[in-house]
């Protein structure tokens, strides 16, 4: 996404992203994006909320690192989807994949320099 070179690890910090629009999710393209938690090494949570004042979508995105031994854990909690509103359920297919293919593809990259 477009802008997510904004992003700082400070609570209460906020940007804006964009990417290609999902009509078909009710997706229009861009997200303002807050920083809700932080705990060093361990933990962020963000806000994804659709600038659409149409669409009142929000989503919380919360990233945590559990130590195993010498190694650790990485949990991804994606919430806020309401399965009630029609474009909900084809919007948090998209996300899915996403974070399965692109995110996934991405830190595994990221893990081979560290």
């Amino acid at each position: 996404m477009q802008g997510a070179d904004a992003f700082r690890l400070q609570v209460g910090h906020r940007y804006t992203m964009t990417s290609v629009p999902r009509p078909d999710a009710n997706f229009w393209g861009t997200v303002e994006v807050e920083v809700l938690a932080h705990e060093p090494q361990r933990m962020p949570s963000l806000r994804w909320a659709d600038v659409d004042s149409a669409n009142s979508a929000h989503w919380t995105v919360t990233w945590n690192v559990e130590q195993e031994g010498r190694r650790a854990r990485l949990f991804l909690v994606h919430e806020g989807f309401e399965s009630r509103r029609p474009a909900q359920p084809r919007a948090r297919t998209i996300m899915d994949g996403g974070w399965r293919t692109h995110v996934m593809r991405a830190l595994g990259h990221m893990m081979e320099r560290i």
